[in-house]
């Protein structure tokens, strides 16, 4: 079966929203006994259809990335005008020299572009960042940064695309924070930047140690976040930027952070980002206040949040927050509100996100996903009470095709309760199956059990997977994640070993059929278990992993986060070389892949030479593929899929299985 894509605004029964009625057509439901289409490795591996969605200001363009296949493969920005239904493609990458990383309307005109691509600063790998803009009206593309402001810097920037205030009243400028300038060149200043061609000038001087800034709603450079090695101060600063008054101080990685996230209209009042009973909350306080108070918001129970703010420009406030733990919105206006629920009832059996809202706050884009849904946007207008969708995130991947996920709870060794997700092929019982165990990257990160194209193409391969969010992982509140600082291949690794066992004793796994695979710290996780368990796995994968902590954390040493380096992962050498997997190579009896972008500036590629020349010293079965212009994020569609079909080979030649889809 094969999901017809609907096409940007395509013309089919859009939905009444006063009757909070929609039907998505999509094939039908395979039955218990029918077996399961196997897809193609290119389905599970490319690049999103469509992505980084952005609706401009007035509502009247949809600006998104589309995915380009062909002679020609790389991505393209679009630009819909949601009147005439034209369409543009004013930029196009082949992912290799640059990639898109985010959109933004810095007004009706004009689309902001951020493009990331590796480069090398004095001898050290490095990404840089650049912004460019999209003129409508002129219909041509420029640098943001004119040549006349980069000759007043005392170096070129690293990053020249961080925007700290789009000044959604002022159609010619937005603030932008830059290294390079001033008394304190290697600390950032604010800069208004002309966006009309005119002027830009200096509207905040760097500070020693001020690494951050945040303006208010009436744009005013009003917090800076100052860091000296691992020791954080929260400063406010008075308009007519005198002394600063701090706020509050802390150590990186304890339960007493309070991170700003962002002002209401009032100057005043301040939301932050706190622990409250162990878990992070959404609070806000009163600068007026002289005894800070903090003043509960929003809190999960068991769990934690980490919101970012949802301001209204008509309604001149903020009207509520989006958890980045699970992209939900939580809204406090009852406008939205209703908005929100009536969404929810139309589309129940979904996760409703509204991922970009016009200022009038009558036209949105709405993002639908759930376990086996790998997203559909929709465009809707409150006004014409439509809601019509317009494109698919995965064209290729149709939910009646997917496997669902289920939530689980095992207990580890220590007695401590860790959640896991187990995906299941489709129409087959979770028995005595070929396991693929998927510890995620990180570690300060999670699983959340929602649409995941690696666990899917697993599954659709006929494999059980297993994703555990081991102790360090994040959303679990204070305790669970400092479980996980300077501890790699402890209670993290004996964690993931441990929902393996789990899994057997379940009768879910077929003991002589396991292979771990991961990326990132979950490559670490992977390659460390099988040189630390005996008879657990058949084999092992690992893309872009973290082969020699030691070196790893060393890597940081020309790098400004150096020091919180240090104290997340551990600053004894000794004791983190003999944590990697480097160390235990000659341990290692199965079949190892290992795969790695030649251009991964998060994870060097040496990490998996260096563990490829160890293996095969040890006369080990490894094989090693080094994908060229690769980056940690698989951001090129060719080496995307070039890595899914070595899984899909090495997977199969190594678990030897014979389930059927």
């Amino acid at each position: 079966m094969k999901r017809n894509f609907l096409g940007l605004l395509a013309a089919i029964a859009s939905t009444v929203m006063c009757a909070y009625h929609t039907q998505i057509a999509h094939a039908e439901q395979p039955t218990s006994n029918q077996t399961v289409q196997q897809l193609p490795a290119e389905a599970f591996g490319s690049l999103p259809d469509v992505s980084n969605v952005r609706l401009s200001p007035d509502g009247n363009h949809i600006a998104f990335v589309q995915r380009l296949d062909g002679k020609e493969p790389g991505s393209v920005i679009s630009i819909f005008n949601v009147a005439d239904k034209s369409q543009i493609y004013p930029i196009r990458t082949d992912n290799k020299r640059f990639r898109i990383t985010n959109l933004t309307w810095a007004n009706n005109d004009i689309l902001l572009v951020k493009a990331n691509f590796p480069a090398t600063r004095y001898g050290t790998p490095v990404t840089e960042s650049r912004l460019v803009k999209y003129s409508l009206t002129e219909k041509k593309m420029s640098n943001v940064l004119k040549k006349s402001v980069m000759k007043r810097f005392k170096w070129i920037p690293q990053f020249q695309s961080n925007v700290i205030d789009y000044l959604p009243e002022d159609d010619e400028h937005i603030l932008m924070q830059f290294r390079g300038m001033g008394n304190t060149p290697e600390y950032p200043s604010v800069m208004k930047v002309n966006l009309a061609g005119g002027r830009s000038h200096w509207v905040q001087p760097s500070r020693r140690d001020v690494w951050d800034w945040i303006t208010d709603r009436q744009h005013t450079v009003r917090i800076g976040i100052y860091r000296d090695d691992t020791a954080y101060r929260i400063y406010e600063q008075s308009e007519n930027k005198g002394d600063m008054r701090v706020l509050w101080e802390f150590e990186a990685f304890e339960e007493n952070v309070i991170w700003p996230v962002g002002f209401d209209h009032d100057p005043n009042i301040l939301y932050v980002n706190s622990y409250v009973d162990g878990y992070k909350a959404l609070s806000k306080v009163d600068l007026r206040d002289p005894e800070l108070k903090l003043e509960l918001v929003f809190s999960r129970d068991g769990r934690d949040v980490n919101p970012s703010l949802v301001y209204s420009r008509a309604k001149k406030k903020v009207v509520g927050f989006t958890d980045g733990d699970d992209s939900d919105y939580t809204f406090w206006d009852n406008d939205l509100t209703k908005l929100a629920n009536g969404l929810d009832k139309a589309l129940p059996d979904f996760n409703n996100e509204i991922i970009s809202l016009s200022d009038d706050n009558r036209r949105y884009i709405l993002l639908t996903t759930n376990q086996t849904e790998s997203g559909t946007f929709f465009f809707g207008d409150r006004d014409t009470q439509d809601l019509a969708p317009f494109a698919y995130r995965y064209q290729a991947l149709p939910p009646e095709l997917m496997a669902e996920t289920n939530s689980h709870f095992y207990k580890a060794r220590d007695g401590q309760e860790i959640q896991a997700f187990l995906t299941t092929p489709k129409n087959i019982e979770a028995k005595n199956l070929p396991l693929i165990v998927h510890p995620h990257g990180g570690p300060i990160s999670f699983s959340n059990g929602g649409f995941d194209n690696w666990s899917q193409f697993f599954a659709n391969q006929g494999y059980a997977v297993l994703q555990m969010n081991f102790r360090g992982s994040a959303g679990y509140g204070f305790d669970f994640m400092k479980a996980g600082i300077a501890k790699w291949g402890q209670q993290m690794q004996t964690d993931v070993e441990d929902a393996t066992r789990w899994a057997i004793e379940q009768g879910i796994a077929d003991p002589k059929r396991i292979c771990i695979v991961g990326a990132s710290y979950g490559g670490y996780a992977a390659l460390m278990e099988v040189a630390t368990t005996n008879n657990l796995y058949q084999c092992a994968v690992s893309f872009g992993g973290v082969m020699d902590v030691e070196d790893l954390v060393k890597n940081h040493r020309n790098y400004t986060s150096y020091d919180i380096v240090k104290k997340q992962i551990g600053d004894d050498f000794d004791v983190l070389y003999e944590n990697s997997p480097v160390y235990h190579a000659k341990n290692v009896n199965v079949p190892v892949l290992l795969i790695h972008g030649e251009k991964d500036r998060v994870v060097r590629v040496d990490h998996s030479e260096d563990m490829y020349d160890a293996l095969k010293k040890h006369n080990k079965d490894v094989e090693y593929i080094e994908l060229k212009n690769g980056t940690h994020y698989l951001t090129n569609n060719k080496n995307r899929v070039a890595t899914f079909k070595a899984m899909e080979r090495f997977l199969a030649e190594n678990l030897k299985s014979t389930t059927q889809l």
